[in-house]
């Protein structure tokens, strides 16, 4: 057999990967390779982590040097040296010695393309300014630091929120650089769907990142000390430098000058044995389209590990061994800040694009046991097919454990496994690293309820746009729990009382229960059902439903932690704090439950700190400081957990911080209707009706017999009671029948009022309570005196809420006016 004379044109993964394996195939094959600039296998993914300070030797980048390339595996490297033109049918190759600026020629027996792909540099009016930057290099990587030093950089945008994107978000926030992230789409990190980029965005937040969703760059121009970026949408944002992270095109030059097949998506064609068009020549990495593993498309998927393993098949069929690549599933994850996403398969927009049926389940376990020191929740995501339950994608967001997820179920994927091999799965489990029933297993364990037909489930789409004339909203959480807030137009049955109340729900309209993230409602259904209702459970509960309707979820955080809207991202427990609670792991409302608890035992102005693992925290101790009257001091992320700290203050509503006053001074009223007479009701509405003309936000609270104005006028078909149906016959029946408290006269004075009212021209009360809803007045029936009087939601007027004394005192805390009537 002759000597086989090899050329390669790159390095770094797929060509260095693939000069390393053909010598160790033989010893006697002549190995050439080119790479057009001086480094040939460097860590390109660890260069966002050296500009953030994380990896502080520039040395540990570099995998191979020329040299240790040459001196390990006999190959004859040559840097700076171009590839300028491919003779297929001489098979000779043109290279360009930019140190010697000299063309010569080599020939090749088999040659294998490495080109990898350029960063985009799309044609916006100002992009060539020096102040705009890309990273795929060692030498980009020398330009943004060297800049950053030299220039003092205080401000910088990110275009494009993608893998680098968020990484150099990170690295450049690290180095206390304010950073404004520009993505055309409306999510960041797009190979996960929205829902899930949203914990992605309300991190991102947290540490001070000025989020623009739905926008693009349209120009860049450049002032006296740094650059004006218009947007879309016209806004202006000023900046020191620019990363440009819009995502990589295939470098297919070289190969489409030399005729070889090039793919509709732009990347050089090969086949499994990584061989292109020409018998003799091969191409690997970011430069070719891949088989995408689970719809069997072309796809293009620059990753650095599916770049080694392709480096290694070429070099295989090279020397006459028949390995094949077996496409590429996406599997990727990023680091973003303290929380880390990772995603294997494909999402659920590409599912729909390529018309694959699919159903999907949302759970939010902890990653380790909740009774061990450290846990934090997994917001995981499957989808699978409805039928066989053949895994398709998965996707995981959380501080810890979710690499270990996520290679699992590419692994599943891989062997064509269903959900039901993840039931079985066996997982290692020890309290620190784990649960019995392991994320995996409790994503298994929903997914094959929903196809053996023991859950119905439904998705947050459905419940946003629920028919209420055909099914009925039922949180199934503790009553505290609904009060902090709930899915609107839900009635609150806690689970542990739910066999108590069957009587009280429909049974001629679709039950859609939920709890917080899915477990309580799979109980509550499970109950349900079996009594004979018509019932789904909502897959991830009130967390999936926040996910996905709730992406300004720090608004309540960043008006009040620092001028800057800023949490701190590092930080000790400030030395006069009373009271330190650990409560990771415990969910809500474990976690106010502990803090109401230690805060009654503290002295007023004292302080103490709390630590949670869920994320839903962050939104939770605002509302409920806001609720209370207690102070908000800050929130440090530390270690994936959030530290808040309180000072506590006397009473309620004590608006003596400078914090809680600038958002609780706005112009707010409340009035707790408890009057059903006539008059005192026109009287409530009137001023209503007066304050919301002058711009306050009022809410009216219903209680008792106020609850009787607000009922429908018609009777509503609803289960009840033998007391719950004469008291209902008892009571009057909306604004036209409630009676005045002085000079009734078994009716007559009522009609009398009615009547001067008309001649005077005075609205009606039917009227007042329609003009009320228009003008933005909150109307909110008490939901204990509902229950205690029997009177159902449906009874009510549309657009009426239910409420409890949380949602009252957090109204009256708002504002300056209180009005008992």
């Amino acid at each position: 057999m002759s000597k086989k004379k090899i050329v390669i044109v790159g390095g770094v993964a797929g060509g260095a990967s693939a000069a390393a394996r053909a010598r160790r195939l033989s010893e006697d094959a002549e190995i050439i390779l080119f790479e057009r600039g001086p480094y040939i296998s460097f860590a390109n993914c660890g260069l966002p982590y050296h500009i953030g300070g994380e990896i502080k030797d520039r040395d540990r980048l570099l995998v191979q040097t020329p040299e240790s390339m040459e001196g390990r595996f006999n190959i004859d490297v040559r840097i700076n040296s171009e590839v300028i033109k491919i003779d297929i049918e001489n098979k000779l190759i043109e290279i360009n010695n930019k140190a010697r600026n000299e063309v010569y020629s080599e020939s090749y027996d088999a040659l294998v393309l490495s080109p990898g792909a350029s960063a985009i540099r799309p044609p916006i009016p100002g992009i060539d300014n020096e102040r705009i930057f890309t990273l795929r290099n060692i030498p980009d990587m020398d330009q943004i630091n060297g800049f950053i030093a030299e220039q003092e950089v205080r401000c910088a945008v990110v275009v494009g929120g993608g893998y680098i994107g968020l990484e150099m978000v990170e690295a450049l926030r690290n180095r206390k650089i304010e950073v404004t992230v520009v993505e055309l789409a409306e999510q960041v990190m797009g190979p996960v769907d929205p829902e899930m980029a949203t914990l992605l965005h309300q991190e991102l937040r947290m540490h001070g990142v000025d989020l623009r969703l739905g926008v693009s760059v349209v120009g860049f121009d450049a002032q006296d000390n740094g650059l004006s970026i218009t947007l879309s949408n016209d806004d202006n944002v000023l900046s020191d430098m620019v990363i440009l992270a819009i995502g990589v095109r295939p470098e297919n030059s070289l190969a489409k000058a030399a005729g070889l097949k090039i793919g509709e998506l732009g990347g050089i064609v090969v086949n499994q044995h990584m061989l292109t068009s020409d018998k003799n020549i091969y191409a690997v990495g970011d430069a070719i389209e891949v088989e995408e593993f689970v719809s069997g498309k072309s796809a293009l998927i620059p990753l650095a590990g599916p770049a080694n393993r392709q480096g290694r098949i070429a070099a295989d069929n090279i020397f006459g061994r028949d390995s094949v690549y077996n496409a590429t599933q996406g599997t990727g994850i990023c680091k973003v800040f303290n929380q880390t996403v990772g995603m294997t398969g494909l999402n659920e927009k590409l599912l729909k694009r390529f018309e694959i049926a699919y159903e999907k389940i949302y759970v939010h376990p902890a990653q380790h046991a909740g009774y061990y020191p450290g846990s934090t929740p997994i917001s995981f995501k499957l989808l699978f097919a409805p039928e066989s339950g053949k895994i398709l994608g998965a996707q995981a967001v959380g501080a810890n454990g979710v690499d270990k997820r996520i290679d699992v179920l590419a692994m599943a994927i891989r062997a064509g496994q269903t959900v039901y091999d993840l039931e079985e799965a066996e997982l290692s489990y020890a309290p620190p690293y784990g649960s019995a029933k392991d994320v995996v297993n409790y994503a298994g364990f929903v997914a094959s309820n929903v196809l053996k037909g023991d859950m119905g489930i439904c998705h947050v789409d459905e419940v946003l746009n629920i028919d209420g004339s055909k099914q009925i909203l039922v949180d199934v959480r503790t009553s505290l729990e609904f009060e902090m807030g709930s899915i609107p137009g839900s009635i609150n049955v806690p689970v542990d009382l739910l066999r108590l109340h069957l009587a009280d729900l429909p049974r001629d309209r679709e039950l859609l229960v939920y709890c917080r993230v899915g477990l309580r409602g799979y109980i509550a259904s499970r109950i349900l059902q079996q009594h004979g209702f018509n019932v789904r459970n909502l897959s991830g509960g009130y967390t999936t439903y926040k996910m996905v309707v709730d992406d300004a979820s720090l608004e309540w955080v960043q008006s009040m932690c620092s001028d800057t809207g800023e949490i701190s991202c590092a930080g000790d427990i400030p030395n006069d704090v009373a009271v330190h609670i650990d409560a990771c792991g415990v969910q809500c409302p474990g976690p106010i439950q502990k803090l109401k608890q230690a805060l009654d035992e503290l002295e007023h102005g004292e302080m103490l700190s709390i630590a949670t693992s869920d994320p839903g925290f962050v939104n939770d101790a605002p509302a409920w400081c806001k609720t209370t009257g207690h102070e908000f001091i800050e929130m440090v992320v530390q270690d994936g957990s959030y530290i808040t700290t309180i000072r506590k203050n006397s009473g309620l509503g004590d608006k003596s911080n400078a914090k809680f006053t600038n958002v609780a001074a706005k112009q707010a009223m409340t009035i707790v209707l408890f009057s059903g007479d006539f008059d005192k009701a026109m009287a409530a509405f009137i001023i209503a009706n007066g304050a919301a003309t002058m711009g306050y936000e009022v809410t009216i609270f219903s209680t008792f017999w106020g609850l009787n104005v607000l009922r429908k006028h018609s009777p509503i078909k609803v289960q009840k009671n033998l007391i719950e149906k004469m008291m209902g016959k008892m009571m009057p029946r909306g604004a036209n029948k409630v009676a005045l408290s002085k000079m009734h006269m078994l009716g007559m004075g009522t009609k009398m009022i009615k009547g001067i009212m008309k001649k005077k021209q005075v609205a009606s009360l039917p009227d007042l309570i329609a003009d009320a809803k228009e003008a933005g007045v909150k109307l909110v029936g008490c939901s204990m005196t509902m229950d205690m009087m029997g009177i159902r939601q449906e009874e009510l007027l549309d657009g009426v809420e239910k409420g409890g004394v949380a949602m009252y005192l957090n109204k009256a805390g708002e504002g300056s006016l209180n009005l008992f009537i």
